[in-house]
């Protein structure tokens, strides 16, 4: 599924979805990644996902970072980190770092990460999150 394809789940219909759904958000790379900034992937109570950032254990750590802010915790940057060690059996050393922004996007009202800098959710009133 491409990054058009999950935004398009989400236009949709205006991203208030029946089930619960995360949206995890390419915000900055740098080195060798495999996704760069913008690719998307949501991820539901389940933990099926829709799209990708990039698979492996990044993408496993972003998705248990999804199911904890459909849990109840706030939104927050997650830092992949894909320079281990090149001598390494691990297919997914890529030699750069990905940060990826993990929100709810059902039109949940999030509470503000003051530590990350979290956006509101799109149901926040204006000037939330300012």
């Amino acid at each position: 599924m491409s990054d058009a394809d999950v935004a398009a789940l989400l236009a949709r219909d205006g991203g208030r979805r029946r089930r619960p759904v995360v949206l995890a958000t390419v915000v900055s790379t740098k080195g060798s990644t495999p996704r760069k900034t913008g690719a998307k992937m949501l991820v539901d109570q389940d933990g099926v996902v829709a799209g990708t950032i990039g698979g492996g254990c990044g993408e496993a750590e972003v998705i248990e970072a999804a199911l904890a802010v459909l849990g109840g915790a706030a939104p927050r940057v997650v830092q992949v980190d894909l320079t281990e060690e090149l001598t390494s059996w691990s297919p997914a050393v890529c030699g750069g770092v990905m940060d990826v922004f993990v929100e709810r996007a059902d039109g949940v009202v999030q509470r503000k990460d003051p530590s990350r800098g979290a956006r509101p959710g799109p149901d926040a009133p204006a000037g939330a999150g300012s």
